[in-house]
């Protein structure tokens, strides 16, 4: 490992903890040689993951291109960095216990709408604005239905 400032290899690590339900270790590193901090994440390592997309073409698993459209969608949101690594966590676990490593991207996607409807509404309205590449202002306002359901569901349970 080496510094992200300064390339140097002196590293110390200042504190480890679990991170993300288990799933990984969070390490807050400290740099000898430029006096940077800097944090790091494990995790173990799966097999690869291919998502089948709408054209039908094959892509490998991108956790770093979901975060993306899943920050874009979150933006000035009261939603923490914490809350979308385990929404990412939840739905590998769930990719990996697929029968196939092949997962269509329509699974991918409901996955993430279905996280984020728990997390905040907003977000899950600006993914799938996205995601399900609204044609007209019925389908927004059939997907605004279908949010304000599942939300109605979710309060009386807790009720």
């Amino acid at each position: 490992m080496k510094c992200p400032q300064c390339g140097g290899a002196d590293l110390k690590v200042i504190e480890s903890r679990e991170a993300a339900e288990q799933a990984a270790i969070r390490r807050r590193r400290h740099c000898q040689t430029c006096d940077s901090r800097f944090t790091t994440y494990e995790r173990v390592e799966r097999p690869n993951l291919a998502v089948i997309k709408r054209s039908g073409e094959r892509e490998l698993y991108d956790r770093a291109k979901l975060m993306s459209g899943i920050l874009r969608a979150t933006e000035k949101r009261p939603v923490s960095r914490l809350q979308l690594e385990n929404l990412l966590d939840s739905i590998e676990r769930k990719l990996h216990q697929q029968e196939s490593s092949d997962v269509p991207s329509s699974f991918v996607g409901e996955m993430i709408l279905e996280e984020l409807a728990q997390i905040d509404p907003v977000a899950y309205i600006r993914f799938a604005s996205v995601y399900k590449d609204f044609t007209s202002v019925d389908s927004f306002e059939a997907e605004l239905t279908k949010l304000k359901s599942l939300t109605e569901v979710r309060e009386s349970s807790k009720n």
